[in-house]
């Protein structure tokens, strides 16, 4: 089996680092032409300078339907949309009796709305092609509880899956595919680091021997399980989650 994407337009949303930057040197190493976006402007510059780079914040609509009307200018349609923004923004656990309005959007509105805000601009030139793929990177918190203790992240990832079964139920008729990929812990942007650190060495020994394969997962290996969902082999795979964790703990 070879996944290649020769001509095909990729887009992916916080493509700056760790998972984010893996799918984008994949899908590039690929043959695709990949452009990418983030908050972090800076982090961009690390990219391959093959890749199209542009400051976006997912939750600025228009910003966002600017970038895609980018891409779209070059090919006409949008291939595959790749929806990694998102995290838990910086904010630190709390009670949920202390959690504000204020915090509590900032999660949701780059996880949920970032990706609504991709999906809108992103599907009339879909739809236009009659065809298309979209994959968001979505969280086993999104179907159990999340590690991060984070009340509003862990509604936010529900909700993202909510949203790819919905929009893969609406615009499978239209040859475009929805689905997502559910990334096991790993420390790869800043937030998630400072999450490693504060389980110590006792807790990062023990995550680690939960999992079945006793290790932490690597940025490319969800790349490639979002390759195979945005490829041929995948054209019957629609509205579902793809756990890349290791295998189930207890």
């Amino acid at each position: 089996m070879r996944i290649e994407f020769p001509g095909r337009t990729v887009v992916v949303l916080g493509a700056a680092r760790g998972i984010g930057s893996a799918i984008v040197a994949e899908f590039l190493a690929a043959g695709a032409a990949v452009w990418a976006c983030d908050i972090a402007a800076a982090a961009l510059d690390a990219l391959d300078p093959r890749v199209e780079r542009r400051a976006v914040d997912v939750t600025d609509e228009s910003a966002v339907a600017a970038f895609i009307r980018a891409a779209e200018a070059r090919t006409g349609a949008v291939d595959v949309l790749v929806h990694v923004a998102g995290g838990v923004r910086g904010k630190p656990r709390q009670p949920i009796e202390d959690v504000s309005t204020r915090d509590w959007l900032d999660i949701y509105e780059a996880n949920v709305m970032g990706a609504v805000n991709a999906v809108r601009a992103a599907v009339p030139g879909m739809k236009r092609a009659k065809s298309g793929r979209i994959v968001i990177i979505a969280s086993p918190a999104g179907m159990n509880v999340s590690l991060t203790g984070i009340q509003s992240y862990a509604s936010a990832k529900a909700a993202q899956l909510g949203l790819m079964r919905q929009l893969a139920h609406e615009l499978g008729q239209f040859g475009i595919g929805v689905n997502a990929v559910a990334p096991g812990f790993m420390p790869t942007s800043p937030d998630y680091e400072r999450q490693w650190a504060g389980y110590g060495e006792a807790g990062q020994k023990a995550l680690i021997e939960r999992n079945p394969m006793r290790r932490l997962g690597r940025p490319e290996e969800i790349a490639y399980a979002v390759m195979f969902l945005a490829s041929p082999y995948a054209g019957f795979i629609n509205g579902q989650v793809l756990p890349v964790t290791g295998g189930p703990t207890v």
